[in-house]
């Protein structure tokens, strides 16, 4: 990541751009494809998956934002972006959309990214165990929010009455 830290600004942001973009239209274009014939494929295992069919529900109900969007969270955007192209988003709605998100995620990334890599970077330097211990409280987090994910769905969905 210093790789880009060392750049100019909007050099970094134009470069971050172009990564994400390319990797949004490849998901894209993986989607499209595996709807076609690569659906016969194993790979049509990515669209029987949960977060696939999350990711289709919201492309069907929010259409091109949730493209734009979905570059603001962690962890979905793959899932959109083949939603969207398994789900045929006509192109003339889903580049403006995508484009606006990598903006947007360029933005961010080359900001907020940058900063929390640095300060990391700095803790290290000041204090490698301060930073081992942040580093681990982190997947710690991470881990029990996956584990009660992963317990909350094998219960199933709650009934209207609060029941399981």
């Amino acid at each position: 990541m210093t790789f880009f830290a060392d750049w100019p600004y909007p050099i970094a942001v134009a470069a971050l751009f172009v990564i994400v973009m390319a990797r949004a239209n490849g998901t894209y274009w993986l989607g499209r494809g595996l709807r076609s014939g690569a659906g016969r494929t194993r790979m049509s295992r990515i669209l029987e998956s949960p977060g696939y069919r999350r990711a289709e529900r919201l492309v069907q109900r929010w259409g091109a934002p949730a493209v734009t969007l979905c570059f603001l969270t962690v962890g979905v955007q793959t899932m959109i972006n083949i939603a969207a192209g398994a789900g045929r988003m006509p192109l003339r709605r889903y580049l403006p959309a995508v484009t606006l998100g990598c903006v947007i995620w360029a933005f961010v990334y080359a900001t907020v990214g940058f900063v929390t890599f640095e300060a990391l970077l700095v803790l290290h330097r000041a204090s490698p165990v301060a930073f081992w211990i942040v580093l681990a409280a982190v997947v710690v987090s991470i881990g029990v929010v996956v584990l009660v994910n992963l317990r909350r769905r094998a219960q199933g969905p709650e009934q209207p009455d609060g029941s399981a």
